[in-house]
């Protein structure tokens, strides 16, 4: 597990904290705002204009997050490899890029199947009454 101590935990709280409160205050401003989409990006249930609802409000930001933990485990994909070919025959040195580049594709293989159980659930819970399964 994880352990962060002295002014860490005290950002990493205040960071949370910040969060929390600013995470209702968005989805009201979703409500009453009509926020363009980013360009090249459709939104979710919409004509590609902007949010409409707390669902795309949701769907959007969850697509986002999705999309910069990818560009995270592909540069560490990137670092790992770097590490590996300038390790120079250091054997700690080689392991170690080689430790990175096995969990930057853990990571990649996480995120994927994220994004597909996410589409999958979204759209089970989103489909029509009726229209079986």
């Amino acid at each position: 597990m994880l352990k962060i101590r002295g002014k860490y935990k005290v950002i990493c709280v205040a960071v949370l904290v910040v969060f929390f409160i600013l995470l209702p205050l968005a989805f009201s401003y979703a409500l009453t705002a009509n926020i363009p989409c980013p360009p090249g990006i459709a939104c979710p249930g919409t004509s590609g204009t902007g949010i409409n609802s707390v669902n795309d409000f949701i769907a959007t930001v969850i697509n986002w997050l999705i999309g910069i933990s990818f560009g995270i485990a592909v540069l560490f994909l990137i670092i790992g490899g770097f590490r590996y070919i300038v390790s120079g025959g250091d054997v700690e040195s080689a392991e170690a890029a080689k430790n990175t580049i096995i969990n930057a594709i853990i990571g990649i293989i996480i995120i994927i199947l994220s994004y597909v159980i996410i589409n999958a659930v979204v759209n089970l819970l989103t489909r029509p009454s009726g229209t079986g399964p």
